[in-house]
């Protein structure tokens, strides 16, 4: 190696380095900056600002798009995910985020059907969209080193295997949203701070873990169920929603007075119609998602048998394989 080579591999390899610094730098500035208007000067801020600023909501948003990101960055092209996928990613995680770290938030502590959208936004359509990204490898690729060993270590792998069991993850899917539904937890829940990002958190935590084992693209193995298990755990989780959300919407009783305690954001829409159509948005919209996952994970199912047929005809042709969309466009 010349002299003049000698400098050349550092300068290369401080570029990312410098990039990684601004980025970092920028987020936990933005950070700052947000957690002290939210106590100083809340009316300074625009709607998608944060309400109540959350540390571990912000950093996870910006972080997490920040890593898939680079993920995208490292990855081969051969092996870069669709552009429906990657789609499916921003979209999931800005919609998260947008029901969790913005104003939209204080619409959710002061209306029962905006804060029943927003556990839809949170447990449903935002995971759903996530897991159908996939977007684990690309996100591990875009992480630090030490965080991919901590993400990878068996004390984080094991209790998600053990969570991902069909049994429990379906139970705990169902389960956690009728626990939140029973009216003095909830109350608890909507008067207590840490109680109710406790309660965010685990609706999206859950989520993401339910969707992703009924949202897994691979047959089994290494998936944990069979496609036919997957679409009757997803099928099987409709029917108690649509029976915590059709005693919620026929009920006669005022079954969550906080609105009234804290102050709807609509008083003249009263009680009795804003818990109507928060139980129908229990009711409608999460049915729909099973559905539509049961029709997901039948798509999957079609695309598996296609390829493993392709296979079998590749190899009996010595493994020359000509696609169906070369032929018929």
């Amino acid at each position: 190696m010349t002299q003049a080579d000698t400098p050349l591999q550092p300068a290369a390899a401080r570029g990312p380095v410098r990039n990684d610094v601004i980025v970092y730098t920028a987020i936990g500035v933005s950070a700052v900056a947000f957690w002290w208007l939210t106590r100083t000067h809340v009316a300074w801020l625009p709607f998608w600002a944060p309400w109540e600023f959350s540390f571990v909501e912000y950093l996870s948003g910006w972080l997490g798009l920040f890593w898939y990101l680079r993920g995208l960055s490292r990855t081969p092209a051969n092996e870069r995910p669709s552009f429906g996928r990657k789609l499916a990613f921003f979209i999931g995680l800005a919609l998260i985020y947008a029901v969790m770290e913005t104003r939209y938030e204080y619409l959710a502590e002061h209306q029962f059907f905006f804060n029943r959208i927003q556990h839809v936004a949170m447990h449903h359509i935002g995971p759903f969209l996530l897991a159908l990204a996939w977007p684990a490898e690309t996100l591990l690729r875009g992480m630090p080193a030490w965080l991919t060993r901590v993400v990878k270590h068996r004390f984080v792998v094991r209790p998600v295997h053990y969570i991902q069991q069909p049994i429990l993850a379906g139970v705990l899917f169902v389960g956690l949203v009728i626990f939140w539904l029973i009216p003095s937890i909830h109350f608890r829940a909507m008067i207590d701070p840490r109680l109710f990002h406790i309660m965010n958190w685990s609706m999206v935590v859950d989520g993401i873990l339910f969707w992703a084992l009924v949202l897994d693209p691979r047959p089994k193995p290494p998936a944990r169920l069979s496609f036919g298990g997957r679409a009757a755990l997803s099928m099987l989780t409709i029917f108690p929603q649509i029976a915590i959300g059709a005693w919620i919407a026929l009920s006669s009783q005022d079954l969550y007075p906080f609105y009234d305690l804290c102050g709807r954001i609509y008083p003249e829409l009263g009680a009795h119609y804003d818990q109507t159509v928060g139980g129908l948005i229990v009711w409608i919209p999460p049915a729909m998602m099973g559905v539509l996952g049961v029709v997901v994970v039948l798509n999957m199912l079609r695309k598996s048998e296609e390829k493993e047929e392709i296979d079998e005809n590749g190899q009996q042709a010595g493994g020359i394989v000509i696609q169906s969309s070369q032929w018929t466009g």
